[in-house]
């Protein structure tokens, strides 16, 4: 094979060297963390959906190898880490009879069907997530009507316009009271420390208003709700060896790119004046990034591949959220993503991998 091949494709999941447990266990914990401080503003309505998803996850994956000689791999920690993952791209006050049914059909059909991890081309949690938002969509309208991200869109529908090109301009001039207007001492203290030691080195200033808007209480996304927990959780899975950290990069850099230059204009502002904050801290954007895209599992298997998925998320993501309006629209761009990689690894298994064994 020759030399240019190699660099481009390599075996599966040779740069990783945590064993699947491991990585599993790592997803877990940078889901609750992010779990754990939405429920601390919603009188812990979070941490019960969390604990009947996983319930019904685990549960499921037991029964499934009940009898069997794979029975052990129950103990693996993925039926968890999905559960988990799917929690994250839950509303907050949805039934958790809902999340559990999604936890089911994640465990059942897109995992197992396929014949278990490694072998499924989407991932459980994000086909979990697809099964309860496209059979009960008046549910999830409902239960987000009410969010930052819905009253944004909804403002853009009427016609309402920021020239500055802030979403959270438009929430001002909705009425909407998430915490914009009003500073406490620790949030001021926060975002003092921030555009000091942070952002100022790469000279940029955090607005006011976004320390307490991602602390706010409401309905949301699991995921917006506990952004500043999941932003830990995020470096804590960049410094371990689970992914390819490029991928992440590659989707944000992406992302950020057009936000940064086309983002404000369907809100009222002028070219080159996006809001890459907001881009980032709100819609899940860094579950898409670290958590469903960057999953090794589910991926192309070449350097290649990988970066066009992450490059081609992150132009999908910006259509649908700023163009198409849709809250959820990094979600639906990874499903997009996930619908093309068994057309990517076919293209790497001919092209590539078929050229030599010894890659």
């Amino acid at each position: 094979m020759p030399e240019q091949d190699r660099l481009w494709c390599r075996r599966a999941q040779v740069h990783l060297t945590r064993p699947t447990a491991g990585r599993m266990w790592l997803v877990s914990l940078c889901a609750a963390l992010a779990i754990f401080q939405s429920s601390l503003k919603d009188s812990f309505a979070s941490l019960l959906i969390a604990l009947s998803t996983v319930l019904g996850a685990v549960l499921t994956e037991f029964l499934f190898y009940f009898r069997t000689e794979r029975a052990g791999m129950v103990r693996d920690g993925s039926a968890v880490a999905s559960a988990l993952v799917l929690v994250l791209l839950l509303p907050n006050n949805l039934h958790p009879l809902y999340a559990v049914m999604g936890a089911v059909f994640a465990m059942v059909v897109v995992k197992h069907s396929f014949g278990g991890l490694g072998s499924n081309w989407l991932n459980p949690a994000l086909g979990g997530w697809l099964f309860i938002r496209c059979s009960w969509p008046e549910r999830f309208h409902k239960s987000l009507e009410l969010s930052p991200l819905a009253l944004v869109s909804q403002g853009l529908r009427e016609g309402l316009l920021a020239p500055s090109g802030s979403p959270l301009e438009i929430l001002q001039i909705a009425g909407a009271d998430y915490g914009v207007s009003h500073q406490g001492s620790w949030e001021r203290a926060v975002q003092t420390f921030l555009n000091s030691q942070v952002f100022s080195r790469i000279h940029v200033e955090l607005p006011e208003g976004y320390i307490e808007f991602f602390n706010a209480p409401g309905m949301g996304i699991i995921a917006d709700r506990g952004v500043l927990a999941l932003l830990l959780g995020t470096i804590i899975i960049t410094a371990s060896p689970i992914s390819r950290y490029w991928i992440p990069a590659v989707y944000l850099g992406v992302y950020g790119l057009l936000i940064r230059l086309f983002g404000a204009l369907p809100l009222g502002g002028g070219l080159g004046n996006g809001d890459i904050l907001f881009g980032f801290f709100s819609g899940g954007t860094l579950v898409a990034a670290f958590l469903l895209l960057a999953d090794p599992a589910t991926g192309p298997k070449s350097d290649g591949g990988s970066l066009f998925t992450a490059a081609g998320a992150g132009v999908l993501t910006f259509i649908f959220r700023y163009y198409g309006l849709e809250v959820y629209g990094a979600f639906f761009a990874v499903a997009v993503i996930n619908a093309l990689v068994p057309l990517i690894r076919d293209w790497e298994s001919r092209k590539l991998y078929a050229q030599g064994s010894g890659i």
